[in-house]
């Protein structure tokens, strides 16, 4: 059931008002200024309380140390973890019921010096689910993503680093797909957003349900497309890439810094390179920038090496050199002096050809470096 902060502060009486009453106070805030995350941080003389907004961490309180004992045993009580164990990290999760929206939490507790660190991943119930013409993605680009999800069968990756933004792209393209026509499982850790017409599974170690269980077990269930949260170990893998041989179209994710390193990861997990070759079909990288306050923007001259880096590009393309437009922020309180505001993603796609396909299955990477750069044309995310 979700937690209600109204009738939490009921339950808790005199002495547990406090805690509540600051705990309220620093969700509403966390989700007033959109961030992802808040960490709550004991140190030697007081309670450091931070969100984490637009990928930097923002200072939200300093609060007296002596409350974080019992912040921390509140917030473990509330995900269902054990309150009496200090020494070791426990994971949990919970739902929150706020005035205006519902949250689910993912907490983590790790004990420190000075106490019990607690950092929660904030995510929204019922927020808009963006689509794939709004995530930021070139037109020509989306175009050919859109006709690899229109594949009866084949294996697509999207990959970066935490927090780039890559679940998001995966549920743009689940939102693509017939799901009428379709039969879509999904294996996820958490089910960040609930999709009407398709089966999605909350994955729970606690219980030995990991990845490569529900993806076994989806491949009885006569799925057309499965998706899997995370490409996280050679089982997984291996299931995900004989899932796509055999007619299914699979979607998931990998932790690669760029699209041409993602196959040699899968075989350096164990993957067979036969079945990487015949399996992978493209690899979507990519990252989350911040966007320019648009508050507080302003005209903005290249520096020299800002300049240079632009010649480069513009040389990589084709172009001819020259200054482009450029705005700056210059800090305002809507971007609290950063002068940056929200983030946009930019993307990097690598369409696998015979070529590739063959130096996957030699382990060759010095010919794959040679056909991916080939095909990318300089149109990288480096």
């Amino acid at each position: 059931d979700a937690v209600d902060f109204g009738t939490l502060q009921a339950s808790v009486g005199q002495e547990g008002a406090p805690v509540v009453r600051l705990l309220q106070s620093v969700f509403e805030d966390a989700t007033r200024a959109g961030a992802s995350d808040v960490h709550i941080e004991p140190q030697e003389g007081e309670l450091l309380i931070r969100n984490r907004v637009d990928g930097l961490l923002q200072t939200l309180t300093q609060a007296d140390k002596r409350i974080a004992p019992a912040l921390a045993q509140r917030l473990k009580l509330m995900a269902g973890l054990d309150i009496s164990e200090k020494r070791l990290p426990q994971d949990g999760r919970f739902t929150l019921r706020l005035s205006d929206r519902t949250l689910d939490v993912r907490l983590s507790t790790m004990p420190s010096q000075y106490g019990e660190s607690v950092v929660m991943r904030l995510l929204g119930q019922g927020s808009a689910l963006r689509r794939l013409e709004q995530i930021g993605m070139p037109d020509d680009m989306l175009k050919r993503f859109r006709e690899l999800l229109g594949r009866d069968a084949g294996m697509i990756l999207v990959t970066g680093p935490t927090g780039s933004g890559k679940t998001s792209t995966l549920y743009a393209a689940l939102a693509e797909l017939d799901s009428e026509k379709l039969k879509i499982i999904t294996a996820e850790d958490p089910i960040e957003y609930r999709l009407p017409g398709l089966t999605q599974v909350q994955v729970n170690e606690k219980i030995e349900l990991s990845f490569a269980k529900v993806l076994r077990a989806a491949l009885r269930q006569d799925p057309d497309v499965i998706l899997v949260g995370e490409m996280r170990d050679a089982e997984t893998a291996e299931i995900g890439l004989r899932a796509a041989i055999t007619g299914h179209l699979l979607l998931s994710t990998l932790h690669t810094k760029d699209t041409v390193s993602t196959p040699f990861r899968l075989l350096d997990m164990g993957a067979p390179p036969f079945m990487v070759a015949t399996s992978l079909q493209a690899v979507l990288a990519q990252r989350l920038l911040r966007g320019v306050c648009k508050h507080c923007a302003e005209p903005h001259l290249a520096t020299p090496q800002e300049q240079a880096w632009v010649n480069e590009v513009q040389a990589l393309n084709g172009e001819a050199a020259g200054p482009v437009p450029s705005v700056k922020g210059r800090g305002c309180a809507e971007c609290h002096g950063t002068g940056y505001q929200g983030r946009r993603g930019i993307y990097e796609m690598l369409e696998l050809d015979p070529d590739m396909a063959l130096a996957i299955q030699k382990s060759d990477a010095g010919a794959f470096l040679s056909a991916a750069r080939r095909a990318l044309k300089g149109k990288t995310l480096a």
